[in-house]
């Protein structure tokens, strides 16, 4: 039986096996419905302590607010699933709104925002084994990769393991590189063609098999030039949306990049988290269907 939002702490104190008893009877479906594409939401931001959106430094930080979105979010039509770390994904089992949907499990958080450790990004999240025991959909890690910073590599090499370990169980993986450099002390991503283009190559060649890996990409700072970067690879890739912005200029212009790399023929949907979670206007209703209407 789902719960609401107040239970939650109780059936943790009573029951803690509640969760394991959700997973068990969840009602799953395949990575790639009827539509062809696919909308994830994501919400493993906290996780990294990284609870800002736009100017607000703290607005994911109010749990029952954040699931209260992820809810409503799950409840759009076109919506196919979550991407998010145990704690949120256990919340939204109890709750009982993932059934027929897409359950990606977060595995690497530790590069925390910030942290003088933070290109050392280390599983501290989901394991495959977890994702297999909970019948879970897929993983997802981030993979940033900086030629200064020694960290770099040891998360490197951890990202093509976890890529042998998902193979091994045909679980899709999720990757989401990029190429980052400190600036000022901290850390940035570049969004250059030939940056994002150099991550891709190096995503895609992650691991022993990259039979059931997926790109997690963001579109360029020109999204002209997304074509000739996803020429990179053959793999299947969604769209990263990351945080578009406080304004509603924005975010319509988000929009727009979206629906122009969402054209590209490797392109496979979204994986949105806080654009559509805390809209720069409107409600999450509208921000949702927008962007699945992009699809």
């Amino acid at each position: 039986m789902s719960l609401s939002i107040p239970d939650l702490t109780s059936v943790r104190v009573r029951h803690p096996e509640a969760v394991a008893e959700a997973a068990a009877r969840r009602t799953r479906r395949p990575l790639i419905g009827d539509s062809g594409r696919l909308m994830i939401v994501a919400a493993d931001h906290p996780a990294r302590g990284s609870l800002g959106v736009g100017d607000r430094r703290l607005a994911m930080a109010n749990r029952a607010d954040l699931l209260e979105r992820l809810c409503t979010a799950l409840s759009r039509p076109g919506v196919d699933g979550v991407l998010a770390t145990a704690d949120v994904l256990d919340d939204l089992l109890l709750l009982g709104v993932l059934e027929n949907k897409v359950v990606m499990g977060s595995m690497n958080r530790g590069g925390l925002a910030g942290a003088a450790f933070e290109m050392d990004d280390r599983f501290t999240g989901h394991r495959a084994e977890d994702l297999a025991r909970l019948r879970f959909d897929a993983g997802k890690l981030l993979l940033r990769v900086d030629y200064g910073d020694p960290g770099s590599l040891t998360t490197m090499e951890a990202a093509a393991r976890a890529v042998d370990a998902m193979a091994e169980r045909r679980l899709p993986l999720f990757v989401e590189p990029f190429i980052s450099r400190r600036v000022d002390g901290r850390v940035r991503n570049d969004l250059s063609a030939e940056a994002v283009t150099r991550s891709v190559a190096i995503a895609s060649g992650l691991g022993g098999t990259s039979a059931y890996t997926w790109l997690k990409l963001p579109v360029t700072d020109d999204p002209e030039d997304m074509g000739e970067v996803l020429e990179t690879s053959t793999l299947p890739a969604v769209l990263l949306g990351g945080d578009i912005g406080v304004s509603p200029a924005d975010q319509s212009a988000a929009y727009e990049r979206w629906r122009k790399a969402l054209r590209l023929p490797t392109v496979q949907g979204m994986v949105v988290g806080r654009s559509l979670l805390y809209p720069a206007e409107g409600s999450v209703e509208q921000a949702v269907d927008t962007a699945v209407g992009l699809l």
